[in-house]
């Protein structure tokens, strides 16, 4: 399904709620796409950690992946971010192949950067991954808002989220525990992100697994920058490479 026909079925749920249809399973099909779309351009050159700015004590480049580990004697005492440094992002979509041997992490985009927190600390909206406690493909919060929206759309839920304590569920995108079957928990998996105004859509191997629309008139964050996360926490290993970014 192209991204227009995706972002419009997200509206079209959106009107659906407003005239107090009840949420339904079925609204999406797995996503179809094309790798060869235009305008995709690598933000990662396989080689380098060129553009990207993070604690050099967790992250390397390996075997054509940027890898974040840490050891029992290298220990993350506040979650931080290896943050790209391309440019602010706005309406977009993200292609990213990861795998992750451990705990926790999550690619971080339209965030802010907080240096009275900490270095390379980011705040904003994350696709979650972690395998453990079945959090990855959830629409996550770094230091979430208010109570109540540190997730602001579990796996298998299109969410509105507006200035009340928390969000309204649209409409189903299927079984969040069937839903864990798509995920390849030992190997590669590819998150394709989309934002774009106030709706943003996490595609987990082909499959539209979570999604937002922020109508949250104070804090909804329309642009900000992209990051991958390094988690507090026991040792864990993350690794990311085919990265592709296209302004919409």
């Amino acid at each position: 399904m192209p991204t227009h026909k995706l972002l419009s079925a997200a509206l079209l749920a959106a009107f659906a709620l407003s005239a107090q249809q009840a949420p339904f399973e079925g609204l999406y099909p797995p996503y179809e796409s094309d790798d060869d779309t235009p305008g995709f351009v690598p933000i990662f050159d396989g080689k380098t950690l060129n553009n990207w700015d993070g604690d050099t004590t967790f992250w390397r480049v390996e075997d054509g992946a940027i890898v974040g580990e840490t050891t029992p004697e290298k220990v993350v005492k506040l979650n931080n971010f290896l943050i790209w440094r391309g440019g602010v992002v706005k309406d977009f979509e993200l292609k990213v192949d990861f795998r992750l041997s451990g705990t926790n992490s999550g690619i971080q985009y339209r965030s802010v950067e907080l240096p009275e927190v900490g270095k390379w600390v980011l705040e904003g909206y994350q696709a979650d991954m972690e395998f453990r406690n079945g959090y990855t493909g959830n629409l996550h919060e770094e230091r979430g808002r208010k109570p109540g929206h540190v997730v602001l759309a579990k796996r298998g839920l299109l969410t509105r989220i507006t200035d009340g304590p928390r969000y309204k569920e649209l409409a189903s995108l299927g079984d969040p525990t069937l839903l864990r079957g798509v995920m390849n928990v030992d190997g590669w998996n590819t998150y394709h992100i989309i934002a774009r105004g106030p709706i943003m859509l996490q595609i987990l191997n082909g499959r539209l697994v979570s999604g937002t629309i922020d109508e949250d008139s104070k804090n909804f964050t329309p642009e900000g920058l992209i990051g991958f996360q390094m988690h507090v926490g026991p040792p864990f290993r993350v690794e990311y490479k085919n990265i592709l970014y296209r302004k919409l």
